[in-house]
């Protein structure tokens, strides 16, 4: 399950050298949100270790919303050695994420 992240543990787990990362900012009160749930699990699942998964709740990390210009929910960050490297704005399906990571891997 995609783990919740703050302020303190971000960069620890969002910045892992070599590893591709995708960091959901996400509302708990988004519809869209909440259908991202099982598309995260399944990214789990079918990529294991190769990929990190870390979700950022909007309402609680302003620092971060601020940081990376994150105007609605949910936003997808792809991170790969700290960089951002593909940015998607709202429920997305299993197939294009998977397109994105494919590539980054």
């Amino acid at each position: 399950m995609a783990e919740r992240l703050n302020s303190e543990t971000f960069k620890e787990k969002a910045f892992q050298p070599g590893k591709l990362t995708l960091i959901d900012f996400y509302s708990d009160s988004c519809v869209p949100c909440k259908r991202m749930v099982p598309v995260f699990a399944k990214l789990e699942e079918k990529y294991g270790d190769q990929i990190y998964i870390g979700k950022i709740n909007v309402a609680y990390e302003q620092n971060l919303v601020e940081e990376y210009k994150v105007m609605s929910a949910p936003t997808l960050i792809f991170l790969k050695d700290g960089k951002q490297i593909e940015r998607l704005t709202g429920a997305k399906k299993a197939a294009e994420l998977e397109e994105i990571i494919d590539k980054n891997i």
